[in-house]
């Protein structure tokens, strides 16, 4: 007679799972901190796999309009290759619901998605490193740097939808109370472009970062990186920004880069401005 195979439990994920779904980012050395975890499960419709008491998997779907993105898809090394990542993937992609589905997927794993119909769009360049600011970046005439504050926020998420092509409602709103520093740039009295630092994994994460040219996007970035000098900062850009070569100058290296991947057609911006950087890899 044959060993009976492991029953296995998906369920949606809660808040109580976390600490147990961060444990598993902990096992593959990701820098993700517990907090980190919490804001993905506040925003997102998470799920998780489990072994009796034992968190095996998670996934999470991230609705934003009419796209919905996917990240954090785990498994414990010890339960590789029994099919419970393509499960969890496959309850992720039913939480879509009839949003265009998007992941950003490891150069490694990006065929996986292939054959399940992905097509990739882009690539997203991982940047980190000791802060070092760099030379501010002149701005054009008639804009000026500043501080933002709690009136630019209705702009703030016009820019971030314009650049994202995604509705960043949830997401920037649960950003907003945790954000150590913030700066835009305004023109003709109204804002143009801005970038958000914020605790992240090992130090901060820079984005979004939302401008109109490479040069608004360098000049926030900088302005952002004198307020945490020789602090451990991560940013993650489209590799078409033109901020790489920059960034590795200011001490940001290039560590990895992820390959952007689409169920559909993807989001595009719109009026005349862009994401320079992302909110987070399993965000978008």
């Amino acid at each position: 007679m044959s060993a009976s195979q492991p029953s296995y439990v998906y369920r949606p994920m809660t808040a109580a799972d976390t600490p147990s779904a961060h444990a598993l980012s902990v096992q593959l050395k990701w820098p993700h901190r517990l907090e980190d975890w919490a804001m993905l499960q506040r925003v997102s419709e998470g799920f998780v796999v489990l072994d009796g008491e034992r968190l095996i998997g998670s996934a999470f779907t991230c609705p934003q309009g009419k796209f919905a993105t996917i990240g954090l898809v785990i498994v414990s090394d010890d339960y590789q290759g029994k099919g419970i990542g393509r499960r969890l993937m496959e309850y992720a992609l039913e939480a879509c619901h009839s949003c265009t589905p998007m992941l950003n997927a490891t150069l490694a794993g990006a065929p996986l998605y292939v054959s399940q119909g992905f097509v990739e769009f882009g690539r997203v360049q991982q940047h980190q490193g000791q802060a070092q600011a760099p030379a501010l970046e002149a701005l054009a005439d008639g804009e000026e740097c500043r501080p933002l504050r709690a009136a630019d926020q209705a702009r703030q998420l016009e820019l971030a939808n314009a650049g994202s092509g995604l509705d960043r409602q949830a997401v920037l709103t649960d950003l907003f109370g945790v954000v150590e520093q913030s700066v835009g740039i305004e023109r003709d009295g109204q804002l143009r472009a801005f970038a958000l630092l914020r605790p992240f994994g090992r130090g901060r994460c820079l984005g979004p970062v939302i401008a109109e040219t490479p040069e608004q996007a360098k000049h926030l970035i900088a302005m952002l990186l004198a307020q945490v000098p020789e602090a451990f900062v991560r940013i993650d850009i489209p590799a078409d920004s033109g901020l790489g070569e920059w960034l590795e100058q200011a001490g940001l290296k290039q560590v990895d880069t992820v390959a952007q991947m689409a169920l559909g057609t993807p989001p595009q911006a719109v009026n005349g401005v862009r994401q320079f950087a992302l909110v987070t890899q399993a965000i978008g």
